[in-house]
């Protein structure tokens, strides 16, 4: 299955690095050649569509081998890129000050790493094979950026906006994660042609916004302030929360298939990116909410 996350879908479970997608189905009868999940001469059921038929769930778990990712594994690695992420976000809050005299140069660096965080997550999501010291460096930078514009929200706008969207972001994944466990959202082909549509509909939306404030000046079209913003910053969050499901959906496919455990950096890649976004609109909603005030 190909995901919205550009991690997911550019390799990790995908067709493309020859462990999943929604096209890779064998012939009847024949071995998945190819496949480094394939078990003997049987075909992998992690080669083929898993939501062909009916609205599957869970997955039938492959035999374990000491080299498979686990969920634990998942966790852990999850945890450390996170806790990267935090860990240099705090950092920045306390060692950038974002007063009158010196908010300029913090905003350049802040700028600065998410070029560098951009820039590191294409070539994440683009290697062939998970990079543990790439990931953690685009969480360091990520963080960089994350903690600057954190700071400034809080200063100008709205004070405790940092740890109002830190509580929404966790609010947002623990909710889309008992929906998923308990069955109340289910990962299908239409909600994911439906989730791809809406995630690539919307970021070229933000991009034509983009243009027209680089050149034109002020906020663009309007879609990220007053009413208009408030509308699309919820957009934004359900979209993410969206994207988080195809994210659980891909994580539990991997670990029920027998993907490699350097996959489970993959996974914990793709969320971090996932909960940024996430928090990013979390921030900006709070913000554009504390100035209607």
């Amino acid at each position: 299955m190909r995901s919205s996350n550009p991690v997911f879908s550019r390799r990790g479970f995908s067709r493309d690095n020859g462990h999943a997608g929604f096209n890779a189905t064998p012939q009847a009868g024949a071995p998945a050649t190819g496949n480094p999940y394939a078990q003997g001469t049987a075909a992998n059921p992690y080669a083929t569509n898993p939501y062909a038929q009916t609205d599957i769930q869970g997955a039938p778990q492959a035999p374990a081998r000491p080299d498979m990712m686990t969920i634990d594994d998942v966790v852990t690695r999850t945890a450390m890129t996170l806790g990267t992420v935090i860990v240099a976000a705090t950092a920045a809050w306390w060692t950038l000050p974002v007063d009158k005299e010196n908010v300029g140069t913090a905003i350049g660096i802040a700028i600065g790493a998410a070029i560098v965080g951009f820039v590191l997550s294409l070539v994440n999501s683009f290697k062939r094979r998970p990079s543990p010291p790439l990931i953690l460096t685009y969480a360091a930078f990520e963080g960089v950026f994350l903690g600057v514009i954190s700071n400034i929200v809080s200063v100008y706008w709205a004070p405790g906006a940092a740890m109002q969207a830190v509580i929404g972001t966790m609010a947002v994944f623990a909710g889309v994660l008992i929906a998923y466990r308990t069955g109340l959202i289910r990962v299908t082909r239409r909600f994911y042609g439906f989730v791809m549509a809406a995630a690539i509909g919307f970021s070229l939306l933000m991009m034509v916004n983009l243009l027209f404030a680089v050149f034109g000046g002020g906020d663009g079209l309007g879609f990220r302030s007053g009413a208009l913003g408030i509308i699309f910053g919820i957009v934004a969050i359900v979209i993410g929360a969206c994207i988080l499901a195809l994210n659980f959906k891909q994580v539990e496919d991997g670990i029920a298939y027998g993907a490699p455990r350097e996959e489970s950096w993959l996974a914990a890649f793709g969320l971090t990116v996932t909960l940024v976004w996430i928090y990013i609109e979390m921030l900006r909603l709070v913000a554009i909410l504390s100035g209607d005030d």
